[in-house]
């Protein structure tokens, strides 16, 4: 059976409207019958929905997004800072003129800076590069 996704706005009302009849003497079960929704489903609404109004859960989803779309980009200006950390700290010198692929090639140039630039390519791209994995160890 599918799921069913009710906006907030529509969990406020029906949760208005089982406060009615729950005060007019009906029960949980032949309330939760009444909206077409589980019993678990109501304790839950009534849980994280039953103090604010229409406006505020709204505005409550809009900061949860928001807060992480911002989360991501703070480790995201982490990681960038770290790398830049860790290009500057060590010695750093440009890659001969053939390119990257020599590089890895050469199992003893391999310089800590570029391991950490290549492992974290590989974490974005977890299943890409695997076979370059085993040149990128020392001899």
């Amino acid at each position: 059976m599918s799921r069913k996704r009710h906006t907030p706005e529509q969990i406020i009302r029906m949760l208005r409207e089982a406060e009615v009849a729950l005060s007019q003497g009906q029960s949980v079960g032949q309330v939760c019958r009444m909206l077409g929704v589980s019993e678990q489903s109501y304790c839950r609404w009534r849980k994280e929905y039953g103090g604010p109004r229409t406006d505020q859960a709204k505005r409550l989803k809009e900061l949860e997004k928001e807060n992480a779309r911002l989360r991501k980009a703070v480790s995201d200006l982490t990681l960038d800072k770290l790398i830049l950390k860790e290009v500057l700290e060590g010695n750093y010198s440009a890659p001969p003129a053939a390119g990257r692929a020599s590089i890895i090639s050469k199992p003893g140039w391999v310089s800590r800076n570029e391991r950490l630039v290549w492992s974290l390519a590989n974490i974005a791209r977890p299943n890409a590069g695997h076979r370059e994995a085993g040149m990128m160890k020392r001899h």
